[in-house]
């Protein structure tokens, strides 16, 4: 058996997932994981760790894209050739459900629960798919196994763990998780350099969505695509991609329907652009060999609707061209994640988070990936790092929360007044008595707000999710500022731990802390007595705030 490699956030997935097992004898929890962050390793250790602990478990592994099926099952193989694993899916012509691991698609087994019988483990991959309610394939199969083992237990994997009109996984009387952990995020993956980054872009054509008709919260398919599927649209955005395309090899342009994925791509073909189409009205045999042939190069572009929004894992891809107006952050999500993979230069050790960085910029995307937003959705959604899940109830329309570059078009938050790109910069705002308030930006959620410190305060804290005790910090501004609290795991193993005392350390030095305690009250209460910086620098984070930098006057 190959030895697995865990990086250190899919370690922490696991012992995150297996401490809240042992502190929740009954329900069923979820793990959001990012796009990129490897979901298919982390299914493989789960399932491994089980069969080996455990020799009489049997598990399911359940996801409703043949891609990932293919995928996940790959991936325990290649951790664990001897795995005794079967496939279920009509889709991949595998039909084995007789061995103690089963990797199935729901469509081929919701109607086969008493065919898979006792089930004690079952992981369901893009879990976002399953509703809040008593309803749909998933819930009615994981019922019925349900009903034959009542002790058996579901772990979900969402890189956007919840849906429009249902809100979190976890919302509702019937939902059926009970928590979820979060081992990393996106800004984390980017920071160690195990994410390349996304570059936005203002286009001259902005999609117009006036009138179009929501139904759920998001545009109704036809009425969307009768607004965005015109000759003037189509025209003027194809030009618009090829002039903007530049150096960039590996397209993605995502669309509203199949007529407007088909006008797109003849578009493409007329102008040289070697396109193909992918989407429901083509059989899934000629679909595949696209896919293909856009992984290994000889297609340059794919233009799709509704097949690739998960599951495909191309790292070529160096720019995407959002032509599909949505209100949904999880589609959104899902959509631009697809540039993130990074590809690495060959003969660098990939250990250490500068030799990554530096193997990515010596790579074939040295600068990531380009994304155009004809769709507006960078603007409706904010940065990726800091997208807000969906509530039941619909929020009303914001102001826009990003701005266009006049000289290079690049996408940055309203508040950046020096271009990154080319260094335009800004006339300074009139000054007006009001506080600084947090500004989502672009696409990365690069600017970091800052806020002037008038105090902090240091406590011991006990994480709810893993127990495990830690340090955190809350810095005070002014009465209108956020309230900003930083949680530094000292006493964590691994990458995380490490960089928290280093954090520490740094910290005490600069504020005058000496002589620490190893005892975590007694440090807090030191560092609380010692000079707070002047100036914080931080991002948003989820619903949680992440601190860029700590300046100290002097």
């Amino acid at each position: 058996m190959k030895k697995l490699e865990l990086r250190w956030y899919q370690s922490k997935a696991l012992t995150m997932l297996y401490d809240w097992f042992s502190k929740n004898p009954e329900g069923h929890v979820c793990i959001n994981a990012p796009g990129g962050s490897g979901k298919s390793v982390i299914i493989a250790a789960i399932v491994k760790d089980a069969l080996q602990n455990w020799p009489e478990t049997r598990v399911l592994m359940l996801v409703h894209s043949k891609t990932l099926i293919a995928q996940n099952a790959a991936k325990l193989r290649e951790i664990w050739p001897n795995a005794p694993m079967g496939i279920y899916s009509a889709g991949l012509k595998r039909r084995c459900i007789t061995e103690p691991i089963t990797y199935a698609g729901i469509g081929s087994v919701a109607k086969r629960a008493q065919e898979l019988g006792h089930i004690d483990l079952c992981l369901i991959d893009e879990a976002h798919a399953i509703s809040n309610e008593e309803a749909g394939q998933y819930r009615k199969l994981l019922k019925e196994l349900a009903a034959i083992n009542p002790n058996i237990r579901y772990i979900g994997l969402s890189a956007s763990p919840y849906r429009l009109g249902q809100g979190m996984v976890t919302d509702g009387d019937d939902a059926l998780f009970d928590d979820i952990i979060e081992p990393v995020t996106i800004a984390e993956l980017l920071e160690d350099g195990y994410l390349a980054p996304l570059r936005s872009k203002h286009t001259t054509l902005l999609l117009n969505t006036d009138g179009v008709a929501k139904r759920g919260g998001d545009f109704v398919a036809g009425a969307l695509e009768r607004a965005v599927d015109t000759s003037d649209n189509n025209i003027a955005a194809v030009d618009e991609i090829i002039r903007r395309a530049e150096d960039c090899k590996s397209w993605m342009i995502f669309c509203t329907g199949i007529s407007h994925c088909d006008h797109i791509t003849q578009l493409l073909v007329d102008r040289g652009v070697n396109a193909a189409a992918v989407h429901g009205g083509i059989l899934d045999t000629e679909c595949d060999r696209r896919i293909e042939a856009h992984k290994s190069g000889e297609i340059a572009c794919l233009v799709s609707v509704g097949k690739l929004t998960t599951g495909y894992d191309n790292p070529l891809i160096d720019l995407i061209a959002f032509l599909n107006p949505t209100e949904s952050p999880g589609r959104y999500l899902q959509c631009a994640v697809r540039g993130m993979r990074p590809v690495y230069a060959p003969g660098y050790e990939l250990s250490t988070r500068e030799n990554r960085f530096l193997a990515m910029k010596m790579g074939v995307k040295p600068n990531g990936c380009k994304v155009l937003d004809f769709a507006g959705n960078v603007a409706r959604h904010g940065p990726i790092t800091a997208i807000e899940p969906p509530s039941k109830a619909k929020k009303g329309e914001g102001e826009a929360r990003t701005k266009g570059c006049p000289n290079c078009a690049e996408i940055v938050s309203q508040a950046c007044r020096t271009c990154p790109t080319c260094g335009h910069e800004w006339p300074a705002p009139e000054k007006v008595e009001k506080p600084l308030h947090l500004a989502n930006d672009d696409i990365m959620g690069i600017e970091p707000t800052e806020m002037a410190v008038t105090g902090w305060a240091w406590r011991k804290h006990t994480s709810r999710t893993s127990g495990k005790e830690m340090l955190s910090c809350t810095f005070y501004g002014g009465l209108a500022d956020p309230i900003v609290t930083e949680y530094l795991p000292v006493l964590h193993e691994g990458f995380a731990g490490e960089k928290a005392r280093r954090q520490v350390i740094s910290i005490a030095l600069k504020s005058g802390a000496d002589d620490l305690s190893d005892d975590l009250t007694e440090m807090a209460k030191a560092l609380t007595a010692s000079q707070a910086p002047a100036l914080l620098k931080f991002k948003r984070d989820g619903k949680f705030h992440r601190v860029i930098e700590r300046v100290w006057n002097g």
